[in-house]
């Protein structure tokens, strides 16, 4: 069997260079990598990848695993992609497979529920887990989630010079990755770790003009983001476990949805405030041209009534 070397994922990288652009060279080695080393666990063998271990049916357990981890149809689906055109790349440039093992491997379509409510209890398990941690990039991360409503790429596309922030007010600007961006006030929960965090020591050691770190890329992706809540709701005990193994990141945002109407909020104050869009892609509370500064202070004051 032929193995798999560190050289051929570099070559790989230099032929990605060429049709792609960084962002997407970045996600297509992070999926291989991610599956190379969950490979290595699954064969005890963590020094050589070969070539035949990427099959099919690795392929769709890898899959599944990722799936039981709470990501999305969307992300397996970028997997899939991801892992496709690296084993194109092996058969029509480097003849070391004879067909395609991703191809046609199917990713079931998600599937439309209700936006999610969590309980009392789940809320406290979670900010629990949350404080043991005892840090404070993480806190930052869970506060935009649970008391602001942001999306996952929200976070991990946001911008230091998005964040107008102080000691005792601040608001911040995202919607970047979209390229629809909204002004959101804060409650004083989230402006406070944020500004902690952002004035760190942690946060001082890297020059970035992205908020959330990583050691290994420019800025925390949202898989990473993702691969964290997953790592966070592991330290929860057996009994804990069985209440929040299966609340995604997402989730967090639908929950402060639930929370913003029981205190009061207009359905068009939280299209808004979450960035929900129109089919032309306009933000509701834009189109209807209804979110004036006036309604911004209303809306601001109606933010500290949430629990």
């Amino acid at each position: 069997m032929k193995g798999f070397s560190l050289p051929l994922l570099d070559e790989y990288e230099v032929y990605l260079t060429q049709c792609k652009s960084g962002q997407t060279v970045d996600a297509y080695l992070r999926v291989l990598r991610q599956f190379i080393e969950w490979m290595g666990e699954c064969s005890g063998n963590k020094e050589q990848f070969l070539i035949q271990q990427l099959s099919r049916e690795n392929v769709e357990i890898f899959l599944g695993e990722l799936k039981s981890k709470g990501y999305s149809s969307a992300h397996l689906n970028k997997v899939r992609a991801a892992l496709s055109r690296f084993a194109n790349w092996l058969i029509q440039e480097k003849h070391l497979l004879s067909q395609n093992p991703a191809h046609d491997v199917y990713v079931p379509p998600p599937v439309t529920v209700a936006p999610r409510e969590l309980s009392d209890d789940q809320r406290h398990i979670l900010q629990t887990l949350v404080e043991r941690q005892r840090n404070l990039r993480g806190e930052a991360i869970f506060a935009l989630g649970y008391w602001a409503g942001c999306r996952v790429c929200d976070v991990s596309w946001l911008q230091v010079e998005d964040c107008h922030i102080g000691p005792k007010s601040g608001w911040i600007t995202v919607g970047n990755k979209s390229g629809k961006k909204r002004d959101i006030d804060l409650l004083n929960k989230v402006r406070k770790l944020l500004y902690q965090y952002l004035h760190s020591e942690e946060r001082k050691k890297k020059e970035s003009t992205f908020v959330f770190l990583s050691q290994k890329s420019e800025h925390l992706s949202e898989n990473g983001i993702h691969r964290w809540f997953a790592s966070l709701k592991k330290k929860a005990t057996k009994t804990e476990w069985e209440l929040i193994h299966d609340i995604t990141f997402h989730e967090l945002r639908q929950d402060f949805a639930h929370r913003a109407i029981k205190a009061g909020w207009s359905l068009d104050e939280i299209a808004y405030y979450l960035g929900h869009v129109t089919k032309q892609g306009a933000p509701l509370i834009q189109n209807t041209a209804k979110y004036t500064s006036v309604n911004r202070d209303q809306l601001k004051a109606k933010l500290k009534a949430i629990d």
